[in-house]
């Protein structure tokens, strides 16, 4: 059994084009979703992608062995930082409704993890409403969480801070983890937006581990996509800090938080797995997406992560049992 806990909604063009109409007129026009019927969402998912190295959705997470996939939206797409907050929320909920229409149309092949409507024009409690309606209403296991809804343009209230305390007071109400994931990245930032995910993800975590998050909220569940950016590789820059402090030992706090091997090197990924533990590591793939690309070296794609942790010879049979499927069934209650 194998769960990919980082996939991402694949969509039909319609989706997109709808999303450009509401950035055109910024909602005068209204917010009436776009008609996709159940044919064209089924094409979407079995039509080759350029962008994913000219083969479907389906190609690749059934030549990775993917049983099942936890999907969510396409975080560059999700606009949080525009305005008026009306478009933000009209396309992040029809997002949500083509994700809960591909689990159904797929049974048994993917579960929805739900975008949020993050504009930072609306209180985080407003963007609860959302997560409720898609857990209790739709089925989904879990969310997206931006730390930066401004997507470059201002500095966000960092994960320590009480600024996100009603998501985590709804995550836990809700019994459902968060994964952490940037979205956009616009000027004045110097990064990408694949670059800034990875320094985002490094300041949440950073964060959490600095506040007192983890102790106001002991049932909360957060996931690090990416590997957990930079800190489980530089976590030495934190050890003697750690000790200075005294209290919980630094990677004992890291350890209260779980990561994904969306990582697209062995080395990276057996390092993750040394420093975080077997039972806090997801497999996750992010495919199809930026690691969709042939590998010249050795002609297979950049993301058969499960290729990668199979050749980690040290884990055992039990460890790959966990990684690939039962941390994340227990996790996320599958």
């Amino acid at each position: 059994m194998i769960i990919d806990v980082h996939g991402h909604l694949t969509a039909p063009a319609e989706l997109y084009a709808w999303k450009a109409g509401l950035l055109s007129h910024r909602g005068a026009h209204g917010g009436k979703p776009p008609a996709i019927s159940d044919d064209r969402l089924r094409e979407a998912h079995f039509e080759p992608h350029p962008s994913f190295g000219n083969v479907s959705h389906f190609d690749h997470i059934d030549g990775a062995g993917v049983d099942l996939q936890l999907i969510s939206p396409r975080p560059y797409q999700m606009m949080h930082s525009e305005q008026p907050s009306k478009i933000v929320r009209w396309f992040t909920e029809e997002t949500n409704n083509i994700i809960h229409r591909s689990c159904e149309l797929f049974p048994g092949r993917f579960k929805g993890v739900a975008g949020l409507p993050q504009s930072p024009d609306l209180d985080p409690a407003e963007w609860t409403a959302e997560l409720r309606r898609t857990v209790t209403e739709l089925g989904f296991v879990g969310a997206l969480l931006n730390p930066d809804p401004y997507e470059g343009t201002q500095v966000p209230p960092a994960l320590g801070d009480r600024y996100w305390y009603p998501v985590y007071e709804a995550l836990c109400e809700l019994d459902v983890p968060a994964l952490i994931h940037a979205a956009g990245c616009r000027p004045p930032t110097r990064e990408p937006y694949s670059l800034h995910f990875i320094q985002e993800e490094t300041v949440a975590v950073w964060s959490l581990l600095s506040s007192r998050v983890l102790q106001d909220f002991p049932d909360l569940k957060i996931i690090v996509s990416h590997g957990g950016g930079a800190i489980p590789y530089q976590v030495g820059r934190f050890l003697p800090s750690g000790v200075r402090a005294g209290g919980t030992p630094y990677l004992e706090k890291l350890r209260c938080l779980w990561f994904d091997t969306c990582l697209y090197t062995k080395d990276s990924i057996e390092l993750l797995i040394r420093v975080a533990g077997v039972d806090r590591c997801l497999f996750g793939t992010e495919k199809p997406g930026t690691g969709s690309q042939i590998n010249p070296e050795t002609g297979g794609w950049f993301d058969d992560i499960h290729l990668l942790v199979n050749d980690i010879d040290w884990l055992t049979e039990d460890d790959r049992e966990a990684i690939f499927a039962k941390n994340a069934a227990g996790l996320f209650r599958l």
